[in-house]
């Protein structure tokens, strides 16, 4: 009964992190991280990304421009993409790592010590990939609020506000750190578990010191 709820809770938290990691991806390549629209031409939105800002108009459709400089761009936006690749880069790793220790596979199966190391590691590194996508989504968000109220600007000057990136990158976020929460919380179970396991054989050996055919010894 512990092995399968064990299991299940590896299972849930991988299948957290895997998701995690995919809304992480499409978060760093989407480029509505900000949306303004115009009050004089409702008809037209802008967008903007970590790599290209985007028009949309009814009878045109979505163009999209690529940006030209890297430097150019402003800080948060050149922090974020160097702190979204680093998160794919460790929840790929994560995946990895955690898949390799969990109990359902059959690799390494006799060395329960190097699995649990591999869990503990693998929740660890999603940990990582979600403080580095809720960083990045978060600075973001909270420049576009300090812009939006910004008092020195005119009312009549359009505002960027929040675009779906962004609530899809928080989203992302907590799932990486929900996942590797509970990878963490399952290896630290089986190692609870196999030392209740250990005292209670140990326990039984001590009261039955001489055993002969299965049975202990009556002058003990």
């Amino acid at each position: 009964m512990a092995f399968i709820f064990r299991a299940a809770v590896q299972l849930i938290g991988l299948l957290l992190s895997l998701l995690g990691w995919v809304l992480s991806v499409i978060t760093t390549y989407l480029p509505q991280w900000k949306n303004l629209n115009l009050d004089l031409n409702e008809m037209e939105n802008w967008t903007m990304g970590l790599w290209q800002a985007c028009v949309i108009q009814e009878e045109v459709g979505r163009q999209c421009k690529d940006f030209d400089s890297f430097l150019a761009l402003p800080a948060e936006l050149r922090i974020a993409r160097i702190l979204m690749f680093l998160s794919n880069g460790l929840g790929l790793l994560g995946l990895l790592v955690s898949s390799f220790g969990l109990d359902c596979l059959r690799i390494g199966e006799t060395r329960r010590g190097h699995k649990k190391g591999l869990l503990i590691l693998g929740g660890i590194l999603f940990w990582a990939a979600g403080v580095a996508v809720l960083a990045p989504v978060s600075w973001v968000a909270y420049q576009t609020v300090q812009e939006f109220w910004d008092e020195t600007v005119p009312e009549i000057v359009p505002r960027w506000e929040f675009g779906d990136a962004l609530f899809l990158g928080w989203f992302a976020g907590f799932s990486l750190l929900l996942g590797g929460g509970l990878l963490d919380c399952a290896a630290c179970f089986s190692q609870a578990a196999s030392a209740s396991g250990h005292y209670a054989v140990a326990e039984t050996l001590t009261q039955s010191p001489y055993l002969e055919n299965g049975m202990a010894d009556p002058r003990v």
